[in-house]
C-alpha cells in the first residue's frame, strides 16, 4: 500500500482526505503541523507528501523547503494545497522544490491524477 503524508492544521480535512485517500488504496499518516511533517518524513519515508500551506508558525512552504533541504527526504514528491489559486502561490510551490499544486476545496478526481503522476516512474 502506498503511504501518503498529509500535512494539515484543520482537523475536518485531515478526517476528509484521509478517509477518500483511503478508499481509493492509500495508506494516510496525518500532521497537523509543519515541524510535525518534516519529523515524518524522516521517519516514515512516504511515497508522497500532501503539504498545506498554510499552516501555523511554520507554513507549508518552510517545511517543504526542509524537507527538500535533507538528503534523506529530498526525493519525495510534494503536492503544496491551498485555498488560494493565485499565481503567486503556484510559483512560490515551484521554487521551494513541490512537484504539483492544487487547490483547496479539494476536487479528488484532480488531486488523484496529480498523485498518481507523481507517483509513475518517469521512462
Amino acid at each position: 500500500m502506498t503511504r501518503i503524508l498529509l500535512v494539515e492544521d484543520n482537523e475536518m480535512n485531515r478526517d476528509m482526505l484521509t478517509r477518500r485517500l483511503s478508499r481509493h488504496g492509500f495508506e494516510v499518516r496525518c500532521a497537523p503541523d509543519g515541524p510535525t511533517g518534516v519529523r515524518l518524513a524522516e521517519e516514515d519515508s512516504p511515497a508522497l507528501i500532501l503539504m498545506d500551506v498554510a499552516l501555523g508558525e511554520m507554513d507549508g512552504w518552510e517545511a517543504t523547503t526542509l524537507i527538500k533541504g535533507r538528503a534523506s527526504t529530498a526525493h519525495i514528491p510534494i503536492i503544496a494545497l491551498t485555498a488560494h489559486a493565485l499565481a503567486s502561490d503556484r510559483q512560490r510551490s515551484v521554487e521551494v522544490g513541490c512537484a504539483d499544486f492544487d487547490t483547496k476545496p479539494v476536487d479528488l478526481p484532480r488531486l488523484l491524477g496529480k498523485i498518481n503522476a507523481c507517483l509513475t516512474p518517469v521512462a
